[in-house]
This record gives structure tokens, C-alpha cells and sequence, in this order.
């Protein structure tokens, strides 16, 4: 990364309504790209409520569905690098996934992530979800060049799993982009800490980026968007309620960071394993 790089968390309230929540979407990106944003996120199922029953209804083809065309135009209006958060895909077999895409100012596609760890849940206070019931799980981890740095993509669960971390760290990360939806329960408990967890010990700038749910939703999204420094500092917290959330990524600062916590160079590979003795 060799400039400042101003980026924005949208977190939109998401109903079961496609075109509204593009018409939602499409306000709040006008107005972030009015304010220089040069990378825009958008929350993980952005397009329909986090819903197992609804993401065959949205399904649909990457890139050539309907998502994306909206994604590809967005981009190339607004002059600005789109993290299309993620919807739900549909491929050739009719397998589905949860799919992030991500797309430059000229509308091509740089990455496709198809989320690795699949949400399968019994937590306290009766929540319960598994998502292996209708998703396939990707099998790529996946990083892009975008605006002078190297983004690593993951999505929501994988928040939960540091080896995927470490790797796109080893391989080069500036900044890593989850989009998620966490939950009541597991929100207020895991959400800050783990985002803070793994960028502090990858010493990255991590965004996780949140939509939120109208009262009396079968899934309550935690919401709080939050972007966290290298230091584990928290630039940017959205709260529960609908917003855009800015601010800069600092070559100099991440620079710093890395030469006073010189962790990934600190690592003692010679010695990790494990002994009976």
C-alpha cells in the first residue's frame, strides 16, 4: 500500500425484497462515493434476509446474474472498488454458495470468494443454524491486488478459523474484508473480539461489514460494521442502526505497527509441532 486508501462499511436494514434493497444500496453507495471513497463494502447476503428458505428464491449465476450486472454497474458509476458483500450463488450442477465478488472502477471482476467454513450451529439461547442444509462450502482461499495493497476476502464464520488468516497474511496482506452476519447471541460475544484478535496478531486493517434486520426477523444480524487497525483499534463501529462508516488506511501507520510487533517475521516454524515428550 503506498497511499492513504479511504474506505467505507455500508450496512443497510436488508428485507425480503430484492429491489428495495438495491434501491437501499444504491443511495447509500451514491452517497459514500460522494465523500471519496475509493473502496466500498457491502454485508454478507446483502441481497435477502439471512434466511435458509430464501437463498435458493435469490440464487442466482456468478457474474452474469442479476447481483451482479447491479454490482458491475455500481463500480463503473461511481468510480470506485465494490466488495459485493455476498449472495447467494447458483452454479452450473445447481450447487449453492455464499459468494463474494469484488470489482474494480471499470466494472471487471478481480476476485470471487466462495465462503470455506459453513455456519453449522446449535448455540445458547436457542439459536440454530446450518447452513450445509442448502450450501456447499468453497474450496479456494482468495486474494486480490486492489489500489496498491493485497486484499484478502473471507466471509462471516471463517472469522472463526485463524489458519485462514495466517495464510493470507503470510501471502501478503494489507487489509482483510469479511463480510458477516453475526448474530444476537454470538455478536455481543465473539464479533469485536475476534475481528480485533485477527488483525492483531496478522497485523492487517480488518473490515467486517454487517447488514441489519427490521424488528420481528426470524435472524437478528449483530450489526456493528466495525474496521479495525493493525493495533487492534477500532476506527469505524456502526452500531445496530442503518449507516455508512469512513475512514483512511494509513501505509505509514500499518508500516509502523509491523516494525514495532514484527510478528509474522517472529514466527518459530522450526519448532511448531507437536511431541509425546
Amino acid at each position: 500500500m503506498e497511499r492513504k486508501i479511504k474506505i467505507a462499511l455500508i450496512q443497510p436494514r436488508i428485507i425480503p425484497d430484492w429491489d428495495e434493497n438495491m434501491e437501499r444500496v444504491e443511495a447509500m453507495l451514491e452517497k459514500t462515493a460522494a465523500r471519496g471513497a475509493d473502496l466500498v463494502i457491502l454485508p454478507e447476503m446483502f441481497i435477502c434476509p439471512y434466511d435458509l428458505e430464501l437463498f435458493p428464491e435469490y440464487a442466482e449465476p456468478v457474474p452474469d446474474g442479476r447481483t451482479c450486472w447491479r454490482l458491475r454497474d455500481w463500480a463503473r458509476t461511481f468510480r470506485l472498488h465494490l466488495l459485493g458483500g455476498s449472495i447467494p450463488e447458483i452454479d452450473d450442477e445447481g450447487r449453492l454458495y455464499n459468494t463474494a465478488t469484488l470489482w474494480d472502477p471499470q466494472g471487471n471482476i478481480l476476485a470471487v470468494y466462495r465462503k470455506i467454513h459453513l455456519f453449522d450451529v446449535d448455540l445458547p439461547g436457542g439459536v440454530s443454524f446450518h447452513e450445509s442444509r442448502v450450501l456447499s462450502p468453497g474450496r479456494e482461499i482468495k486474494m486480490a491486488d486492489c489500489l496498491g495493497l493485497k486484499l484478502g476476502i473471507a466471509i462471516c464464520y471463517d472469522i472463526r478459523f485463524p489458519e485462514l488468516f495466517r495464510l493470507m497474511a503470510l501471502a501478503g496482506a494489507d487489509l482483510m474484508v469479511l463480510p458477516g452476519a453475526f448474530n444476537n447471541i454470538s455478536g455481543p460475544a465473539h464479533w469485536e473480539l475476534s475481528l480485533r484478535s485477527r488483525a492483531v496478531e496478522n497485523t492487517v486493517y480488518l473490515a467486517g461489514v454487517s447488514g441489519v434486520a427490521p424488528e420481528g426477523s426470524s435472524y437478528q444480524s449483530w450489526g456493528h460494521s466495525m474496521l479495525v487497525d493493525p493495533f487492534g483499534e477500532i476506527m469505524v463501529d456502526l452500531g445496530r442502526s442503518e449507516g455508512v462508516g469512513l475512514a483512511e488506511l494509513d501505509p505509514a501507520r500499518l508500516k509502523d505497527i509491523r516494525r514495532r510487533l514484527p510478528l509474522l517475521k517472529q514466527r518459530r516454524e522450526d519448532v511448531y509441532g507437536l511431541s509425546s515428550r
